[in-house]
């Protein structure tokens, strides 16, 4: 279990990602809508979305340490891990205070203001940086992969093996292409 545990990070980061970026969406949507029920409910769908994202954050947190201190890497990863997990942070805490402030909102059973939804999308910047170089390390690095496929002599010439027409692949003309 404890072996596989930095795969748990991009679990939980999809899932702390998904929500807060449908929380933002609902909050811009509710703070557009007229006074009514489809605002009240959409509001409540957004501060939902932003709670539970942030309950997911803590696994997301906590498994991208483990992943950070754990996951073998180069130097040049290592610099691209530290500026995710820099961006990760400011994110992290963008969102918790977000989600403070919500709650003030909901206490006073009030509509969040205009300020809070501009600082909702702003929170958003940072989330959309980390996941930048998250996907840099992963894609880009190969940084948590367990193994790579050996593609020397990979070819699709003749070789059906699934794909229709090679659907799914960019084709360059000449019956090659790349993954």
């Amino acid at each position: 279990m404890l072996q596989s545990l930095p795969n748990w990070h991009p679990i939980f980061v999809h899932f702390t990602v998904a929500l807060f970026f449908v929380a933002v969406l609902l909050y811009i949507v509710a703070h557009f809508s007229p006074p009514g029920a489809f605002g009240r409910t959409v509001r409540i769908a957004a501060r939902v979305n932003l709670a539970v994202g942030v309950l997911f954050t803590i696994g997301t947190l906590l498994s991208g340490w483990y992943a950070y201190n754990t996951v073998p890497h180069d130097a040049a990863s290592h610099a691209v891990m530290t500026t995710h997990r820099n961006w990760a942070l400011i994110a992290s805490a963008a969102f918790g205070l977000l989600a403070i402030w919500a709650v003030r909102y909901w206490l006073r059973n009030q509509r969040e203001g205009g300020a809070f939804v501009l600082a909702a999308a702003i929170a958003a910047a940072p989330l959309i940086v980390a996941g930048h170089y998250g996907g840099e390390l992963v894609y880009g690095h190969g940084v948590g992969v367990q193994s790579l496929p050996d593609t020397d002599g990979h070819t699709h010439n003749g070789d059906d093996h699934g794909h229709e027409d090679d659907a799914g692949h960019g084709d360059d003309g000449n019956g090659e292409h790349s993954h």
